[in-house]
């Protein structure tokens, strides 16, 4: 065994299988196995590595059967994530009584108008961020306090996604907060309610994106993704007087017709799931100068009718793409959507970047300054 790369929570091992002498990358999580060393044994799982299914195709490091870790120190905290199965974790919650912030969010019940960006799969983060620098860059601000607060429809530990290690090494995002079953944030909440209010209260972040770990379940039905989740987002953040802004899932690229344009999932999420108003941000693709995008923008135009019908009425606002390419390239993460880069399948990464502008307008707005122009049309 050798480790071949590291960031935060992580290692990268590559593995020889004994007995066949082939080797595989696995990945471990110190905080779980202990520290890995060259030549120590492990324990691998691979049930979705051989079914080639997974985010970064690693198997995962059960044990170390011969360096096992120290018992770990008493600390508190007695929220346990990824409850009842071998691997189970405790964490300190932030919202729980040993927390120093207990008493901050013992009766916190607002978000105070706190913009929140929802998205359907975690490559939506690094472009959302890029939108949100690229708005206030233009406006002459600093850039603006991020916090993500990470759901567990996808991977678990947020020490899986490299994304959010590097995003917070650039200094991109602020705050990790994990929710549910996902652990290994900078901050963990029992559930997306007081992670958004932990999000307002303790993180002081201008801004919150929700979205699932890294891993996307689909079964090709209606109803049988794990996005299903970004409704129940937008319903959250509204329950708590946040300001719900829907990020729109565009491919232009993508082969299977429920995805191309914009994507069933956007449209069963925001317009069946969701059932309160939402901003719901439409790049304006229909006026790029690629024939191509353009082309693509018509058709999500004709799509997204579909939201502004809601019964609850969403708001369908309109935002430039103009820069948005360039301030994508700015990215410290590569950018990567199913499979597919920024010069693949552009639309995805702007529909995601328009949202972060339209967010940064909603927080100039809500803090007195002149919001940046966009276009909206009311669905009712």
């Amino acid at each position: 065994m050798s480790v071949d790369d590291a960031w935060r929570g992580a290692r990268e091992l590559v593995v020889r299988i004994d007995g066949s002498g082939d080797s595989v990358a696995a990945l471990a999580y110190p905080d779980l196995v202990g520290e890995p060393a060259v030549g120590d044994r492990v324990v691998l799982n691979v049930a979705a590595l051989e079914r080639g299914l997974g985010t970064g195709g690693f198997a995962l490091v059960v044990a170390l059967p011969d360096h096992l870790p120290a018992d770990p120190p008493s600390t508190p905290g007695h929220l346990v994530k990824a409850r009842y199965t071998p691997m189970q974790t405790m964490v300190l919650g932030v919202d729980e009584q040993e927390s120093e912030h207990y008493g901050t969010l013992l009766d916190a019940d607002d978000l105070l108008g706190l913009p929140c960006v929802v998205a359907d799969l975690h490559s939506a983060l690094p472009a959302i961020i890029a939108g949100l620098r690229h708005a206030a860059r233009r406006e002459g601000l600093d850039p603006l306090r991020v916090a993500y607060v990470m759901t567990d429809g996808g991977a678990l530990p947020a020490w899986f996604s490299r994304t959010v290690a590097a995003l917070r090494e650039a200094g991109w995002l602020q705050t990790c907060i994990t929710v549910g079953q996902a652990f290994g944030g900078d901050l963990e909440a029992v559930n997306v309610h007081t992670g958004l209010l932990a999000a307002r209260h303790v993180a002081a972040a201008d801004v919150a994106i929700v979205t699932q770990g890294p891993g996307n379940l689909g079964t090709g039905t209606r109803w049988g993704f794990s996005g299903v989740a970004a409704g129940e987002a937008i319903n959250a953040v509204s329950a708590l007087r946040g300001r719900p802004i829907a990020a729109l899932r565009i491919s232009g690229a993508d082969e299977r017709s429920r995805h191309h344009g914009l994507s069933h999932h956007s449209l069963t999420a925001y317009g069946r799931v969701a059932l309160t108003r939402a901003d719901v941000v439409v790049p304006d693709l229909s006026a790029s100068p690629d024939p191509a995008l353009a082309a693509l923008g018509v058709q999500v135009d004709l799509q997204v009718t579909a939201l502004g019908g809601h019964s609850r009425g969403h708001r369908l606002v309109r935002v430039p793409i103009t820069d948005l390419y360039d301030a994508l390239a700015t990215s410290p993460v590569e950018l990567s959507t199913m499979g597919r880069g920024l010069a693949q399948d552009p639309a995805a990464f702007l529909a995601s970047a328009a949202a972060g502008v339209h967010a940064a307008a909603v927080h100039l707005e809500s803090t007195g300054r002149a919001p940046l122009p966009v276009r909206i049309r009311d669905g009712r």
